[in-house]
């Protein structure tokens, strides 16, 4: 399974991006993947929308669920889903003007708006980050606590990345000391380097953490576990969601509510139907290369805890991902005004 979309930087720079800039992008030169296989035939007349996302699998599910089950196409759009190498990807097609929405992590959408893109968050698809803290087979003994990481080598992928910004945030909430703890930079190749213990713990995503729990290994604490998130974070951490450009905003509401209204179907579906449905409405491109008895065991394990029931956005988790940004010093506080930024009309909050 492919760790794309949620390691990568969250400083985004979006200086210069325009409309061909972005196009590059969505058509292969600069970042896209593939455009999303058809879902059923969408009505005559259906307004044509691309939304544009990272491809990190565990993100994109409910889109892919709504699409295949023909809740777009219920409130007469044909949507093509386009996945992007990464969210900052994503997050330039949508400022440049190559898609009409974007779907990415909110640490993307709070760096875009902290750097000057005009932009407004209006539904929340995922409530949680796709990461674990996890500790090494040779220290599952030792490091029993978020405390006992003090004096430690911690792997991250990149110094100012999700998973960094998350896990000082975790540091700040078990009242550990950061400075204490040493963090190793990897990259998103995590899983050998703490499996034969070059560092102490690890933050990991799937299907890496299902590994090193299999090698012997603890996990610390499990982001994607909706009760071990609310113990160790104080609740949610906004994660998955969409935005559309704020130039654009009003013209659009009523159809953003209609998206909305789709894309709160396949999150109830993802919560609810049987996994074999949600492998089906996958496409084969995003399967290539993985375990699927594994994969479907990982959905199976993780979508209550994931995937919201509805698509309002929650107001302390979103807050909890601004703390979070500040205390990396990746935002200065103040510098994103969020009654501007998340715009609560289309899901009826």
């Amino acid at each position: 399974m492919a760790n794309m979309g949620c390691c990568e930087s969250t400083n985004t720079n979006l200086a210069g991006v325009d409309r061909r800039t972005a196009l590059k992008s969505i058509l292969g030169l600069a970042g896209v993947m593939w455009v999303s296989a058809c879902g059923p035939e969408p009505p005559a007349g259906s307004t044509k929308l691309r939304l544009a996302f990272c491809g990190q699998l565990l993100c994109v599910v409910p889109y892919e669920v709504a699409r295949a089950r023909g809740h777009f196409a219920g409130q007469g759009f044909d949507v093509e889903l386009v996945y992007t190498r990464g969210g900052n990807a994503a997050m330039q097609a949508l400022v440049g003007g190559a898609v009409e929405y974007a779907g990415t992590s909110f640490d993307v959408a709070l760096q875009a708006a902290a750097n000057g893109a005009a932009i407004r968050r209006f539904a929340s698809t995922g409530r949680l980050p796709l990461f674990a803290l996890a500790v090494s087979p040779k220290r599952a003994d030792a490091i029993k606590t978020v405390k006992d990481l003090e004096g430690t080598t911690v792997g991250i992928s990149g110094l100012g990345n999700a998973d960094h910004a998350l896990l000082l945030y975790l540091l700040d909430q078990a009242r550990a000391d950061a400075s204490k703890v040493s963090f190793a930079v990897i990259g998103t190749n995590l899983f050998d380097v703490l499996r034969i213990g070059q560092v102490d713990a690890a933050m990991l995503q799937e299907p890496a953490l299902t590994l090193i729990a299999a090698a012997g290994g603890r996990e610390l604490v499990n982001f994607m576990e909706i009760e071990q998130s609310r113990t160790q974070l104080g609740g949610p951490y906004e994660f998955m969601g969409v935005s559309v450009r704020a130039a654009e905003r009003d013209q659009r509401l009523p159809e953003m509510r209609r998206v909305a209204q789709a894309l709160a179907k396949g999150l109830a579906d993802t919560r609810s139907i049987p996994v074999d449905e949600i492998m089906a409405a996958l496409p084969a491109a995003l399967l290539a290369g993985s375990d699927v008895a594994q994969l479907k065991q990982i959905i199976e394990r993780y979508r209550l805890s994931l995937y919201p029931e509805n698509t309002t956005m929650d107001l302390e988790s979103v807050k909890r991902v601004v703390r979070a940004q500040e205390i990396a010093k990746l935002l200065k506080p103040g510098a994103v005004d969020l009654n501007t930024l998340l715009d609560t009309a289309a899901t009826g909050a």
